[in-house]
């Protein structure tokens, strides 16, 4: 057989080993290009890549280069080339185009023009012509433009080699085939597989590393399943030669699965496990792979002797929030540590920067281009565990955490109180928050870690932080899928109350009888601020039978005690429609009915038509009053002409506030004193105001508030859980004189 060139493409940064494996299968003259490699091969060669190629994506038979000056160059060029001979005018074909030229700049158009000359060649030649079919040809033309010049080849594989036929239709995975592939490649997979070692994925998603893993290590040829090739309608095709190749491969597969190492893949999505085990059993795998719902720090070891751990750690929609990022690379590489000694590691990731949160050193880096985004491969040899325990590092932290763990849990019990802050940036090595919530039954710990200055090692900030949330999981005795790691800063405007992220997950909590939801992924708080726990089982104590009005509501926590502890009546203003639907879930979870007034729920319902069924109109005299609402603008409004006086106000403005949503900005220390008239002007006889603020450095204008019968009751409204390190929280009781 005659050797012929070929041009074999593949993803960027994979041509290395691409090129190694075109040698192995017999090309010659091998040439690494930027996303491929030139060779020269026989028919059998060009078969072997198709069938064998784990790398390639694309088996390409160049058929004319030539200089491209614009769309008429193009034509004639293609024009001239035998088409008759290539295939025949009963076959199907179809232009598929790649590349960028300034010459033609339109690929459709191209397309196109390459369409027109084979349609006229065969007209001319056989006095018929092919039709076009761009979604199931049976021969495909491709054209690269390459700048200055094009070249037009024939598809000898037909479609992307990477769609290997094991994949479910409509199901996307975030890794191409041919590219787990390779990462398993870089990671030593296949000397590791000789040997017997086991593999586990403990981030699978829908599979694709473990499935190519396991068909790697079974000497599977990763072109079996598929059942049309581009070649087949080629009139050079040889189908003894094929069906021969095609039978060695059928032979080596079913003596290679007999022998397949340990494997293990486990995703803490149901759904992408199920789609897992179907592609296997799709890939002919049933029973030879070990597939287990799991959180990946849960993740052990498995076989008899050390093996590989490889994982593509998800991101964007599957993971979620940049905290809940940081947490997972944090705790899997103590994870690692942990349980696999000895292994090697492999994580690809597009999040390099997160590279050094792992707490492990990459013996290699590789980079690999996923589609269009540049992504890393790190390499690892977890070393043993040393023969004499050495310290974890953090043992300061762990020690404070379990003090505090033992005698707030005993206030706690003693106060029946569920949700409590168990550490505060105690030590300022350990600048994080620590929150217990006893949501829906189970215990959910929400970490956020304050911003170090500028003095503080970056890096020694990371390990401190792997350690605490290593030893806050085990302390704690709670999974990673039940820590929610937040980082918090300096916030402007509403930024501590917007969406971090849309997974729209919500639990209950129980405070002092009342039932709240709560958030741990969506937003930087939770929904629930536990430091004004004290003051709110106070205005719960004091409302029976008061009319109520609580100023920049948020979830509506204050209105649910306050109407828990019998108010007649209650008015919550924010600015959110958001967090007014929150309160009014919460008030509702409690049994209470609640009207809104100026949300867009309100505004969906004033335009039902006046006959249509409406449960919100028909709760439009509810005592628990929702206001959309500027609350400065509110203020002044309802303050001129009071129509309506409150016997309890609570008033927790936000520090600083720039919203769009809001006229002017809002600043706590400027504005506080128009505020606290505002209220004062609307208290009935003998009401009270409880005006509270979390700005660090506040002073209270107690001279323009002359005539006030003002209170510092700070200390009374601090629980035991946040008297340490002195709070920024502040409350005072107001009176008008």
């Amino acid at each position: 057989m005659s050797a012929f060139p070929l041009f074999v493409t593949t993803p960027r940064g994979v041509e290395p080993l691409l090129a190694a494996e075109l040698s192995q299968l017999g090309a010659t003259e091998v040439k690494e290009r930027i996303g491929g490699v030139a060779c020269v091969g026989d028919t059998a060669v060009a078969y072997r890549a198709c069938l064998w190629s784990r790398l390639a994506s694309r088996v390409l038979l160049p058929l004319r280069t030539f200089p491209l000056d614009g769309a008429d160059a193009l034509y004639g060029a293609a024009r001239e080339l035998a088409w008759d001979d290539l295939f025949t005018a009963s076959h199907r074909f179809a232009i598929e185009v790649a590349g960028h030229s300034a010459a033609v700049t339109h690929t459709h158009y191209a397309a196109l023009k390459v369409k027109d000359a084979i349609v006229d060649h065969f007209r001319d030649t056989v006095g018929h012509r092919p039709d076009v079919d761009t979604d199931n040809p049976d021969i495909r033309i491709h054209l690269h433009l390459d700048k200055e010049q094009a070249t037009l080849s024939l598809d000898l594989a037909g479609d992307s080699l990477h769609r290997r036929g094991y994949r479910l239709r409509g199901v996307e995975a975030p890794l191409k085939e041919n590219l787990a592939a390779a990462i398993l490649i870089r990671a030593g997979w296949p000397e590791l597989a000789a040997q017997g070692a086991p593999l586990v994925d403990p981030m699978c998603g829908s599979g694709t590393l473990v499935i190519e893993a396991a068909w790697m290590a079974a000497d599977v040829a990763p072109g079996l399943m598929r059942e049309n090739w581009g070649f087949e309608a080629w009139l050079d095709h040889k189908p003894k030669l094929w069906s021969d190749l095609h039978a060695e491969a059928v032979a080596r597969r079913n003596e290679g699965l007999k022998k397949l190492p340990p494997m293990a893949g486990s995703d803490i999505d149901l759904g992408a496990l199920k789609s897992a085990r179907k592609n296997a059993a799709q890939a002919g795998l049933t029973g030879k792979i070990d597939w287990t719902q799991r959180d990946a720090l849960e993740a052990r070891p498995i076989g008899a002797m050390s093996g590989l751990v490889v994982t593509n750690p998800p991101y964007g929609e599957r993971l979620g929030a940049e905290g809940e990022i940081i947490k997972l690379y944090s705790l899997f590489g103590m994870s690692l540590k942990q349980h696999f000694p000895g292994w090697k590691a492999a994580v690809f990731t597009s999040r390099p920067d997160l590279g050094p949160r792992l707490g492990l050193r990459a013996g290699r880096m590789y980079s690999l281009f996923n589609g269009a985004l540049s992504c890393k491969l790190l390499n690892f040899d977890i070393n043993p565990a040393p023969a004499v325990p050495q310290p974890r590092g953090g043992e300061e932290y762990a020690n404070r955490l379990q003090k505090n763990l033992r005698h707030l849990g005993k206030w706690a019990k003693r106060c029946g109180v569920t949700n409590y802050r168990v550490y505060d940036a105690d030590l300022p090595d350990y600048a994080i928050a620590v929150d217990l919530y006893q949501a829906d039954e189970e215990l959910h710990v929400h970490v956020q870690e304050y911003a170090a200055p500028k003095t503080v090692d970056p890096v020694k900030a990371e390990i401190r932080l792997r350690e605490a949330l290593a030893h806050t999981s085990e302390i704690l005795q709670v999974p990673a899928s039940r820590i929610h790691f937040k980082m918090r800063k300096s916030q402007k405007g509403t930024a501590q109350y917007e969406k971090h992220d849309e997974i729209g997950r919500f639990l209950e909590i129980d405070e002092y009888g009342c039932k709240l939801r709560v958030n741990f992924e969506d937003y930087l708080d939770t929904g629930v601020f536990l430091d004004h726990r004290p003051i709110r089982k106070r205005i719960q104590e004091e409302s029976a039978r008061k009319r109520f009005l609580n100023l920049f509501c948020y979830t509506g926590a204050a209105t649910v005690h306050a109407a828990m502890g019998g108010a007649s009546r209650s008015v919550s203003v924010d600015l959110s429609n958001t967090y007014l639907d929150w309160a009014a879930e919460n008030l509702r979870l409690n049994g209470f009915d609640s009207q809104q007034t100026g949300t867009l729920r309100d505004r969906r319902e004033q335009r039902r038509p006046a006959g249509g069924a409406s449960p919100w109109r028909a709760k439009q005299q509810a005592p628990h009053e929702l206001v959309r609402a500027d609350c400065m603008q509110w203020l002044k409004v309802a303050a001129s002409k009071p129509a309506e006086r409150y016997d309890l106000i609570f008033c927790d403005p936000p520090t600083f506030s720039n919203s769009k949503k809001m006229e002017g900005i809002l600043d706590v220390q400027r504005d506080h004193v128009e505020m606290i008239r505002g209220c004062t002007a609307l208290l009935a006889p003998g009401g009270v105001l409880y005006f509270s603020t979390n700005r660090r450095g506040f002073k209270l204008d107690e001279a323009q508030l002359e005539g006030l019968a003002i209170k510092d009751i700070t200390a009374q409204t601090l629980d035991e859980d946040f008297k340490r390190p002195p709070p920024a929280h502040r409350c005072w009781q107001i009176r008008a004189s």
